[in-house]
C-alpha cells in the first residue's frame, strides 16, 4: 500500500476551532480560529504601508489589510439565515456589504484577533 492511499483513508484530520460572532441583525459571522505563521508574515507585508505600491494611500494599504484577513479567517456568513460560503461568494459578500455591515465585520475581526492573534493588529 502506497503513502497515498494509506493518507486518503485517514479520518483524523486536525480543524482549527471556529467562532461565531452574532450581530444585532441577525447576522452570523463565522471565524477560524487558526492563522499560519506565513499569513502572518503576509498580512505583514499587506498592512504596512512602507510595503505598498507607490500610488496605493494608506486607505487602500488598511481595506487591503482587511480583505486579506477576511479572506484568511472567516468560513461563513450568514445574513438573515442565508448562509455564503468560499473563498469568491464571501469575498464578493464582503465588497457588496454596506458601510455598516463593513463596520461590524472590521469590529468582530479586530475582536477576534485580540483574542486568537494579539500579534495581529487589525487597522
Amino acid at each position: 500500500m502506497g503513502r497515498r492511499s494509506r493518507q486518503r483513508g485517514r479520518t483524523d484530520k486536525l480543524e482549527a476551532p471556529t467562532t461565531d460572532y452574532p450581530s444585532p441583525d441577525g447576522h452570523v459571522l463565522t471565524l477560524r480560529g487558526a492563522l499560519s505563521p506565513k499569513s502572518r508574515a503576509e498580512y505583514a507585508r499587506a498592512a504596512d504601508p512602507a510595503q505598498a505600491r507607490a500610488a496605493a494611500g494608506v486607505e487602500d494599504v488598511r481595506a487591503r489589510a482587511l480583505e486579506f484577513l477576511f479572506e484568511r479567517l472567516v468560513l461563513r456568513w450568514t445574513v438573515h439565515d442565508v448562509p455564503t460560503e468560499g473563498a469568491k461568494l464571501l469575498l464578493a459578500r464582503y465588497r457588496a456589504a454596506t458601510r455598516d455591515e463593513r463596520d461590524w465585520v472590521t469590529q468582530v475581526l479586530r475582536a477576534h484577533c485580540a483574542e486568537w492573534f494579539p500579534d495581529v493588529r487589525v487597522p
